[in-house]
């Protein structure tokens, strides 16, 4: 991999895309550090994208399709339980009665 300064860079820009196109990534810095890469358009394109958190959501409601229809079939929709320790108790409403009413 290429290493340039970003100011380097602007002087030198289109022998680093040429580079990049070449299959190598050229790494821009800013004061040694690393800012970004240059890549080529076939890298970019193979690169696998992020799938929104929808699409993944969709994911584990498929992988979890059966457990999903056991509670349905059990007339719980409510969805996936709670432990009854996760549930706030009285004196958390109480503290955060006490603050809010110091506001």
């Amino acid at each position: 991999m290429c290493r340039e300064s970003i100011y380097n860079a602007r002087n030198n820009f289109s022998s680093l895309i040429k580079l990049a196109e070449g299959g190598e990534p050229v790494e821009l810095t800013r004061h040694d550090k690393p800012v970004a890469v240059l890549i080529s358009w076939e890298e970019y394109k193979a690169t696998k994208p992020k799938k929104s958190f929808y699409e993944r959501w969709l994911e584990i409601r498929e992988k979890y399709a059966d457990v999903l229809a056991e509670m349905e079939a059990e007339g719980d929709n409510e969805g996936i339980p709670i432990p009854p320790d996760e549930y706030p108790d009285e004196a958390y409403y109480k503290k955060i009665d006490s603050i809010w009413s110091e506001v």
